[in-house]
């Protein structure tokens, strides 16, 4: 191994993992608030790419259909929890699916693959975006007050009912985007790539986003307060309705653009988010699922090893990659004690 092909494995690794450190702070972010282990995250980063890559390829983009159905559902569940309770129907609950059938009707009637690029992942995130606070007005936020365990149980359902669907929608062939840009920056005798640029530039841009959020604004301020004290955060007044909402917004908005950034780099598949979403979460075990930097530090590790172990090892990369996990999880049960689980 020479000074060249340890550039380019780290090159590679750096790119992975800094997706993965989105993932990983995709899955801290919803836990901390919601106490869902939400594991169909890597679906949205899949499902971004796939749908990115079908505007590309002039095939039909159906996923604003299964956005529709959600809404539509969520919009039936709004009205039948009105009915129960006498209360007075809100048209507020028309947004969502308004919303989805516009979508749904510019992504079937406009020759999508005639936008510039930069149009095509903006109606990517928007189409991917919105799965997440539906899933959780449908799945999470009716049982939000159940065991945790119940509700990494209907997150797996919803894990495995969302990858059939991908097949449904996507096909069981992979694909992948082009490039955004086919230049390289030359550092000597060591070429990066330019879709590495843009995945550390824009991975950084939203992790910074993300901090002035969470320190400078009222809904950042809010969500902290949240995911530190479901209870006290209740009796100040702020809804854990809507922060649940938020947290799976953002979660899947990071998501998304996951998927659109990683989509140029590698051939992704219906299922390939499972094996994302793990490799995230190894990385939000290192950082114990509470520490932003250390999960990210720990997710750029993963995409570090996964590079190298491909080189030397690559039947054994997956194995190696989470093999890191045990000597967290070992460390971080000695270090904590039992606590009881809040209510």
């Amino acid at each position: 191994m020479n000074l060249q092909i340890i550039a380019l494995l780290g090159q590679d690794g750096v790119s992975n993992g800094a997706i993965y450190a989105l993932v990983a702070l995709a899955i801290i972010l919803v836990f901390s608030v919601t106490r869902v282990m939400l594991i169909p995250l890597g679906e949205f980063v899949a499902f971004s790419a796939l749908t990115m890559a079908a505007m590309q390829s002039e095939r039909p983009v159906l996923i604003g259909w299964l956005v529709l159905a959600l809404a539509l559902c969520g919009t039936l569940a709004d009205g039948w929890k009105s009915l129960r309770a006498r209360a007075a129907w809100r048209w507020t609950s028309l947004v969502w699916p308004a919303y989805a059938l516009a979508l749904t009707l510019v992504l079937a009637l406009f020759p999508l693959h005639r936008l510039p690029m930069l149009v095509q992942a903006l109606l990517t995130l928007a189409v991917i975006t919105p799965l997440g606070p539906l899933m959780y007005r449908l799945f999470f936020q009716p049982v939000a007050h159940v065991s945790g365990l119940l509700l990494m149980i209907i997150a797996i359902a919803v894990h495995v009912s969302l990858v059939g669907l991908g097949l449904l929608v996507f096909g069981a062939e992979g694909s992948r985007t082009a490039p955004f840009s086919d230049t390289s920056l030359e550092l000597g005798t060591l070429s990066i790539a330019s879709q590495t640029l843009w995945v550390l530039v824009a991975s950084l841009a939203l992790i910074g986003t993300l901090y002035v959020m969470f320190e400078h604004t009222l809904y950042g301020k809010a969500l902290r307060a949240t995911a530190f004290h479901q209870q006290g955060a209740r009796l100040m007044g702020i809804s854990p309705v809507l922060a649940g909402k938020v947290s799976f917004a953002l979660g899947t908005f990071m998501c998304a653009l996951s998927g659109v950034l990683i989509a140029p780099l590698t051939t992704l598949y219906y299922d390939s988010g499972f094996i994302i979403s793990l490799k995230g979460f190894v990385g939000a075990i290192i950082g114990g699922l509470v520490s932003y930097p250390v999960a990210a530090i720990g997710a750029l590790a993963v995409g570090l090893v996964e590079s190298f172990s491909t080189f030397w090892a690559s039947e054994y990369k997956e194995v190696i990659v989470f093999t890191l996990i045990l000597p967290f999880l070992l460390w971080r049960s000695l270090k904590s004690g039992h606590r009881d689980e809040e209510h």
